[in-house]
């Protein structure tokens, strides 16, 4: 079974689309599903929950980092499955180690099979020695992504609380955005941005052309990240704003970290919330 309190088979077959109607002042951008937001589905079937992300009316989807366990015949059939569905994957969120010199090369021809352009470090993984090591964390992604550049492909950095916070002073998202090239994507992470007392539509105004992709994560004081798009803290009208005017999105990721109905349930609600503030 896919969902624990209900049946999703006769959930998913009651879904329909509500039509997507912008606001003159927002421009058409595609809303995709980070999957790591219906991970306990994921886990049990992929083909099947990426049949349901598309049947919710999501554009595209990002694969997380189980995906590199794949097989290249593995990434076809998943390939097949977005076709089928007319799901998109723009990106993928990888571990850093993705951007290894062992392991960069598999990243590359997945990330193709599946038609994916960007592939994302979700993680710096432990970083030491301070500043410094922000600084060897942003040449390993700048040379990971000048390999990905030649076959096609984008390289980006996504962030956390801990990028956010200063050390001595520098933040060390800061030190990601001024040694790496202007190319490669600063992948915001709305929720942990804010979290942290940061102005997400600030920081993509001090950075234009460099968020091409954002995950639209909602942090609440009151509740944390259990708590749906558009019922927290997140300024979103402004992020937008800023993101289409300066920062070169191309699509918004709704990435949900837990709620107390089922994961899909939340994502669909989710894609109703932004589509109702964009509206």
């Amino acid at each position: 079974m896919l969902i624990n309190s209900l049946s999703r088979r006769a959930f998913l077959a009651g879904l329909t689309a509500a039509p997507v109607v912008l606001n003159a002042a927002f421009k058409k951008v595609p809303i995709g599903l980070e999957l790591y937001s219906v991970r306990d589905m994921m886990k049990d079937d992929e083909i099947a929950t990426v049949k349901a992300v598309a049947k919710l009316g999501y554009d595209f989807a990002e694969f997380y980092g189980p995906y590199m366990s794949w097989t290249s015949d593995q990434a076809k059939a998943m390939r097949k499955v977005l076709d089928e569905t007319g799901l998109k994957c723009h990106s993928t969120h990888n571990g850093n180690q993705s951007f290894d010199p062992a392991n960069i090369d598999k990243a590359i021809e997945l990330n193709q099979i599946i038609g994916s352009k960007l592939v994302v470090m979700a993680s710096a993984g432990r970083v030491e020695n301070g500043i410094d090591g922000w600084k060897a964390v942003a040449e390993k992604l700048t040379k990971g992504s000048e390999k990905l550049k030649a076959a096609g492909l984008s390289g980006g950095y996504h962030n956390h609380q801990l990028e956010f916070r200063p050390i001595d002073g520098v933040r060390p998202i800061e030190v990601i955005a001024k040694n790496t090239p202007k190319d490669v994507v600063l992948q915001l992470d709305v929720g942990t941005c804010v979290e942290v007392g940061y102005d997400p539509a600030q920081w993509i105004r001090q950075n234009p052309g460099r968020f091409r992709s954002i995950h639209c994560k909602e942090y609440s004081r009151a509740n944390g990240y259990k708590v749906l798009f558009g019922d927290g803290d997140a300024p979103w009208k402004a992020i937008f704003e800023a993101a289409e005017a300066v920062g070169g999105v191309e699509g918004y990721l709704i990435e949900q970290e837990g709620y107390h109905e089922p994961s899909i349930v939340a994502v669909e609600k989710c894609l109703r919330n932004i589509r109702k503030i964009r509206s």
